[in-house]
């Protein structure tokens, strides 16, 4: 499968963010804990770089426990601040406000030697489709935020929120980029939905899943399948069986059983699943923008 996906909206977003880096402190920016490097949008890194920058992997439940671990090392050790979170139930969002003011205590401490007292950090929150920026947002925000006003931002139909006296946040558009030099960084964001399921071939996406499964992860299929199997297209058949996926003519029903894996992959049904883990070689070539 060749997996790409660019709507023209993502260009307007991508020239209203460049703008908007000019109000801003602080970028934000949300990954999937699944996957984390193919779930960087690398433009942020062009667009922020003369910004402090919180990696937030989101969805850590859903995630390899051992393996998120590697990932925090990784972005740690990248220079990065680091925090992850299950947006969802509000775990790991506490940290964030700390965090915040660490990142931007040289912003602060510069204010506080002009005179200027009280002017809230104005931080970014990016990230690509369906990373969870909205529920993060509306978790770390809770019932308190407002609109505010009177800001380059409002008016071009982005959210600017008050969180506190001391924090204000900018919500962007999720945005993919134009190419995707690797297929197998398609593939995953596939996987996780961040592609339209309905530009894709669901049973085809749905083996390769099995097919990583089988290798990585068979215990998952056991546990909610109750199928061992070699091969993907065997299991996709075993999976019907058993869950009785029959359409008309007495043929198993390949589609809704593929639609349905997919699914309890992505609802964390299958267990804790990474897609990937830290490689140096391709993380620092992906890091480096070459």
């Amino acid at each position: 499968m060749h997996f790409q996906w660019y709507p023209g909206h993502m260009t307007k977003a991508k020239r209203m963010m460049q703008e908007d880096m000019k109000l801003i402190d602080l970028v934000i920016e949300l990954l999937d804990a699944r996957i984390p490097l193919s779930s960087r949008n690398p433009d942020i890194d062009e667009l922020g770089k003369q910004k402090s920058r919180i990696i937030v992997l989101n969805k850590a439940d859903l995630a390899d426990d051992a393996i998120t671990a590697m990932w925090e090392h990784f972005f740690k050790d990248m220079g990065y601040y680091v925090v992850k979170t299950n947006a969802q139930k509000g775990n790991g969002i506490k940290q964030i406000n700390g965090i915040v003011q660490e990142a931007c205590k040289e912003k602060i401490e510069r204010d506080r030697k002009r005179g200027i007292l009280n002017r809230p950090v104005r931080a970014m929150v990016v990230g690509i489709p369906n990373v969870g920026k909205s529920t993060f947002i509306n978790s770390y925000a809770r019932k308190a935020c407002t609109k505010t006003g009177n800001k380059p931002g409002v008016t071009k139909g982005k959210q600017w929120i008050k969180l506190s006296k001391t924090l204000e946040l900018l919500d962007t558009p999720g945005i993919l980029w134009p190419k995707f030099e690797d297929q197998a960084v398609g593939l995953r964001l596939a996987f996780i939905g961040s592609i339209k399921d309905e530009i894709m071939n669901i049973t085809e996406l749905s083996l390769e899943l099995l097919t990583f499964l089988i290798e990585q992860y068979p215990q998952s299929l056991i546990e909610r399948y109750d199928v061992q199997c070699e091969t993907a297209p065997q299991c996709l058949e075993k999976i019907a069986v058993n869950r009785n996926f029959i359409k008309a003519g007495n043929e198993l029903d390949y589609e809704r059983t593929a639609a349905m894996i997919l699914e309890e992959f992505r609802n964390g049904k299958l267990g804790s699943i990474s897609l990937e883990k830290p490689n140096s070689e391709k993380c620092h070539t992906f890091m480096n923008g070459q």
